[in-house]
């Protein structure tokens, strides 16, 4: 009986380890003329972000929908930096996986200053 759960284990142990090759990207070198493209998309989608929120109309809204709306504005933006990373060879599955990241950090910050400014707004600050 023994035998036959290590067996059972030893088999899901082996298939968990297996993974599509051709969508793993190994250590390799990126050359500082990416990395200044990637970062310049990055930028570009950041003030794309901070001037959606500069708006005065998202102030009049609930800050999560003010919050979705900022994002979706911007996602096209987004999407021009997911086309530098293909188009230097970057396997899809990681590029698509640094955006999320990206996104989501993103998302995070541009909602906690949304609160903060509705916050500041019902103490009565300026």
């Amino acid at each position: 009986m023994k035998k036959l759960i290590f067996l059972l284990i030893l088999l899901c142990s082996t298939s968990a380890f297996a993974d599509d090759a051709k969508n793993e990207w190994h250590n390799t070198t990126l050359s500082d003329a990416t990395i200044a493209k990637i970062q310049a998309a990055k930028l570009d989608y950041k003030k794309c972000v901070i001037d959606e929120m500069q708006k005065g109309g998202y102030l009049k809204i609930d800050t999560r929908n003010a919050t979705d709306a900022i994002m979706k504005q911007c996602e096209t933006v987004l999407g021009k930096m997911r086309d530098v990373y293909l188009a230097e060879k970057i396997p899809g599955v990681v590029a698509d996986r640094h955006l999320k990241q990206m996104r989501l950090e993103t998302t995070r910050k541009v909602l906690q200053n949304l609160m903060f400014a509705e916050a500041a707004r019902k103490a009565g600050q300026p």
